[in-house]
């Protein structure tokens, strides 16, 4: 809930900065939570941002502490509720989490199969770590926009956390990279040299063209990855922005208590809908690009 020194836009703004941690260059000031300024050295110094200017003054050495530290901690929750999972399953009606999980696996291989028309082991296992990774990063979309943030800075004095991986364009951005370069890869494995008459002789089968045809398929397989991580990054930066602005309501007045609480909870039914919604779309496109690296036309 909103601090009472806080106003409403300082609230926005506090809970969509991250935890960043960077370089910050010479000569740079810093305002202390005392008002005290102090002045960066020659060299630069590697700090925590003591909030969203520091963090912009930090550039690409910038790293975003909080995304990280979340997003790694889903993947090795994943990893570990599925071996243990793998490592109970046995013959017979399964039962509980077993039968979640073989649910979700059963689900993810049957799009595959109606999916992917090439034959690789690889990417069945890929595309229900895609799922599941993205799943639980969503899931934390639902967890109370303060809860978490306030309980870090009364035990930790951590002032920013951003708990939520899939708001950060640098993780979509990152995982849709990694997408792009197994794309190129397998383009390159399957087709050869075939992936660069691809890319001179399609939509115009002519040599005179050539220009045009590169010009057009390098602007459209760039755009994939851009897609694929800024779709996920919008959609649940959208969710989450639209939670903090109904969590600034309950500081307007007693009389916003119970419009703001009916609000949280039809959106987070909602949110229900878009949160597995996108880590499907997610999934199913990084399987429909990969069968791409596979066709030949």
């Amino acid at each position: 809930m909103a601090g009472s020194t806080q106003t409403v836009s300082e609230y926005i703004t506090h809970h969509l900065t991250n935890l960043t941690y960077g370089k910050l260059p010479g000569g740079f000031e810093r305002r202390g939570e005392d008002g005290a300024i102090t002045t960066v050295g020659d060299g630069g110094a590697w700090v925590m941002a003591n909030g969203a200017t520091e963090a912009s003054a930090m550039g690409f050495s910038a790293i975003h502490v909080d995304s990280m530290m979340w997003s790694i901690g889903l993947g090795i929750i994943f990893c570990w509720l599925f071996r243990r999972v793998a490592k109970k399953a046995e013959t017979g009606v399964p039962s509980g989490m077993v039968n979640a999980v073989e649910m979700i696996v059963e689900f993810v291989d049957s799009t595959v199969r109606d999916t992917f028309h090439g034959q690789n082991k690889m990417i069945a296992p890929l595309a229900l770590t895609i799922f599941v990774w993205v799943l639980l990063m969503n899931l934390m979309d639902l967890v109370p926009i303060d809860l978490v943030p306030k309980v870090l800075e009364i035990v930790a004095g951590v002032h920013f956390q951003k708990i939520v991986p899939s708001t950060d364009p640098n993780i979509t951005l990152g995982m849709a990279v990694g997408v792009f370069i197994l794309m190129l890869y397998y383009s390159v494995k399957i087709k050869g040299v075939g992936f660069l008459r691809e890319l001179s002789f399609t939509p115009f089968n002519h040599w005179a063209f050539i220009p045009v045809n590169l010009f057009m398929e390098i602007v459209g397989l760039l755009a994939k990855p851009f897609s694929l991580g800024l779709r996920l990054f919008g959609n649940l930066y959208a969710g989450e922005m639209i939670f903090i602005l109904i969590a600034a309501l309950f500081s307007a007045g007693v009389g916003w208590m119970i419009p703001a609480g009916l609000l949280q909870v039809a959106w987070g039914i909602f949110h229900l809908l878009v949160i597995p919604l996108q880590a499907f779309i997610f999934m199913v496109l990084t399987i429909v690009y990969l069968s791409m690296a596979y066709e030949d036309h």
